[in-house]
């Protein structure tokens, strides 16, 4: 699998990052398929930019000191009423903790719905002929090996720039999406947290535009959050 690469990244940009965030601390382009992950001090800044547009970043987190305290779609959603996740919302754990809050996106609303693909959904959805096809998946169990994890450390996913939109009659789909090159999304650590991505391979649906591109991970040294005062 083909490894992260640094790019260098627009003047404007990084202008723009450290100006909000502090001065980078980390920088790589992760190649279309591939997973990536880093652990996140308290306070840091991640950004995720969509490189070239349309492409799903799937998206795990754990609080690195008690990684059983994991991301949870049903307490993050419950916390902040809405599906979607957006600027200020806080991604929480199994213990409703506050990991990430989303200090700027550049996209309307990411997506909490649409699960991670992998070889059985894409057998479920798309047919037998799919059951050799990499999936997201198997990058998190690749890159979740890393830190000693395994397929039960395997939660509930974020995909950042997904458009899954909701139905009247709660019907989900996943359709085109709402990014474009160069946009991005930000998340501020709120305790030293754990996060693992896939740059999802799927290639079945209009998620990456049935053409998975670039994701860049840009580290930023943000602010230092105090103990005992997390978001």
């Amino acid at each position: 699998m083909t490894a992260p690469t640094t790019t260098p990244v627009p003047a404007d940009r990084a202008a723009d990052l450290a100006s909000r965030f502090g001065p980078e601390l980390r920088r790589e382009t992760v190649a279309p398929l591939a997973p990536w992950s880093t652990v996140l001090r308290a306070g840091q800044v991640l950004t995720i930019v969509d490189v070239d547009g349309n492409q799903a970043v799937d998206f795990l987190v754990y609080d690195a000191a008690d990684t059983a305290r994991a991301y949870s779609a049903q307490a993050t959603l419950q916390g902040q009423d809405s599906v979607y996740l957006s600027a200020g919302s806080i991604l929480r754990s199994n213990e409703h903790d506050p990991l990430l809050t989303v200090v700027g996106t550049d996209v309307e609303r990411h997506d909490t719905l649409g699960g991670a693909c992998s070889k059985e959904s894409n057998t479920l959805r798309y047919g037998h002929h799919t059951w050799s096809q990499h999936g997201c998946a198997d990058n998190f169990l690749a890159e979740l090996s890393r830190y000693g994890m395994g397929k039960r450390d395997q939660v509930s996913n974020v995909n950042w720039f997904m458009n899954v939109p909701v139905d009247p009659d709660g019907a989900l789909g996943i359709v085109d999406g709402i990014s474009a090159p160069g946009l991005s999304v930000s998340l501020r650590a709120e305790r030293d947290v754990l996060v693992v991505v896939s740059n999802c391979p799927q290639v079945n649906n209009p998620c990456n535009g049935f053409d998975p591109s670039r994701a860049e991970m840009i580290v930023s040294a943000g602010t230092a959050v105090p103990a005992g005062q997390e978001a």
